[in-house]
């Protein structure tokens, strides 16, 4: 304990080592999750998937081990992620998400935002070798590329015939260019021997288009599906579909997957979509545009046309007006209408003078009857009797409190009055020739005649002998 340098001063109370915090065991795990979730983030992790169970809630419970440790981790039913229904114990994946400890075990466990089997690396790596390749051949360039008409009528499409992306397609051509009609040339999107299919359609456009008479021929190939993992948009990643679209001799708009999507189709077609419903409106754009300018200018014209024949009528219209107003029928209208107002307005002066002088020989007769002696002795006599009624109640009520006042007073004297004293067993003594009130033995004197006043009467007595022995309490 430290030494006190006052009377106030106490010095160390406790020792150093008794003020160390301690720990609840749920506050030790917070600080450990907390430290581990900002430590390290979102991060990546490959292993093997063992101890998987799937619980009927719809989360997933499984362990990524290698041959030095395992990781515990969990794939909850939310997460929307690519490749679930492919975990199983055995697979080799590449995890990433989130650390974090599971405070009611006390054990970290990785929370899986995503999902990528290993066998992807192989397919990324292959994508950038051909991607490299092709891009050295020229395949890529700018100046190989071939213009889309603007105006399109007969546009070849190679996709699948049940794939969203065809509806998708065909569902806005209809609503922008109804008139646009498609040739499709059906084929797998994914899986084995899809990419062989999906060239032979590019090729078989091309001879189908030079068949064709001369303005029936294919404006542009489109070539489309929807979105998907990077294995199921594989197939537009080969190289045969690469040597097709760059062979072809129409123009190949390429609408594969979703926006952040991008295939090798992508690079050697002439246009690329980001989504097949944008390709869709790039190859209506030239007739939906023009139909829109042409019903903006009709638009314009017919208001031009309404401008003008409003113009013309407002015009008309003037005229005529200042015909009528300078015709001589209409200043003699003008001067009967004028005629009819002073008519008016004389008529009514008389009528509203009628009425004022009406009203005060009204007036003035209410104020004769009203001076009537009759009447003011009438109102004169109500006036005395109400006089007498309520002088008559006002004296009936100061009576009444009078008598209240002297029964309050009456009362206060006889709970003041010496007698009612005298009720609860006191007595009252005089000196019977003074009738001084007998307060101390000291003023009597022996032979001294009394009288003392009870409740009943009055005692007469002599006074023998008087002794002072104080008031006893």
């Amino acid at each position: 304990m430290g030494k006190a340098s006052s009377q106030w001063d106490f010095g160390e109370l406790f020792e150093e080592s008794a003020l160390k915090k301690t720990y609840s065991v749920s506050e030790l795990t917070g600080a450990i999750r907390k430290t581990l979730e900002s430590g390290f983030g979102r991060i990546r992790v490959t292993g093997e998937v063992s101890n998987f169970r799937a619980q009927g809630s719809g989360h997933c419970y499984f362990s990524l081990k290698d041959r030095g440790a395992q990781l515990s981790s969990v794939l909850f039913r939310s997460e929307r992620v690519s490749h679930r229904s492919e975990l199983e114990n055995g697979s080799k994946v590449i995890l990433e998400g989130d650390l974090t400890v599971y405070e009611a075990r006390g054990q970290y466990q990785l929370i899986v935002r995503s999902i990528e089997l290993q066998g992807v690396g192989a397919l990324q790596q292959a994508f950038e070798r051909l991607k490299k390749k092709l891009e050295l051949e020229g395949l890529f360039a700018s100046e190989r590329k071939q213009p889309i008409p603007t105006y399109c009528f007969r546009v070849g499409l190679v996709t699948s015939s049940s794939a969203a992306a065809l509806r998708d397609v065909l569902q806005v051509a209809g609503r922008r260019h109804p008139a646009l009609e498609f040739v499709l040339c059906p084929s797998r999107v994914q899986g084995q021997g899809a990419a062989e299919e999906i060239a032979a359609g590019i090729d078989r456009l091309n001879r189908f288009s030079r068949r064709q008479k001369r303005g029936a021929e294919l404006g542009a190939i489109l070539v489309t599906r929807g979105g998907g993992s990077l294995e199921d948009l594989w197939a537009f990643n080969e190289e045969v579909v690469a040597r097709a679209v760059a062979a072809s001799d129409l123009p190949v708009v390429s609408a594969v997957g979703h926006e952040v999507d991008f295939t090798i189709c992508d690079f050697v077609a002439d246009l690329r979509a980001a989504t097949p419903s944008v390709a869709s409106e790039i190859l209506t754009e030239g007739v939906f545009s023009t139909r829109e300018s042409l019903l903006a200018i009709g638009a314009q014209l017919r208001s031009i046309a309404v401008r003008q024949v409003e113009h013309r009528v407002a015009v008309l219209n003037q005229v005529e007006k200042r015909l009528k107003t300078g015709h001589p029928r209409r200043g003699l209208e003008l001067s009967r209408q004028r005629l009819d107002d002073y008519e008016t307005a004389i008529q009514r002066q008389v009528f509203e003078t009628t009425q004022r002088e009406a009203q005060l020989v009204h007036q003035l007769g209410r104020q004769l009857a009203m001076n009537q002696p009759q009447k003011l002795l009438a109102r004169s006599r109500e006036d005395v009797t109400d006089l007498s009624r309520r002088a008559m109640e006002q004296s009936r009520r100061s009576y009444q409190q009078g008598l209240l006042q002297l029964d309050q007073q009456t009362r206060m004297l006889r709970l003041l009055s010496p007698l009612n004293v005298l009720e609860r067993g006191y007595s009252i003594t005089r000196e019977t020739q003074s009738g001084r009130l007998v307060d101390s033995v000291a003023t009597l004197k022996e032979g001294a005649s009394l009288t003392t006043l009870v409740k009943d009467g009055e005692i007469l007595s002599d006074v023998r002998r008087s002794e002072n022995k104080g008031v006893r309490v």
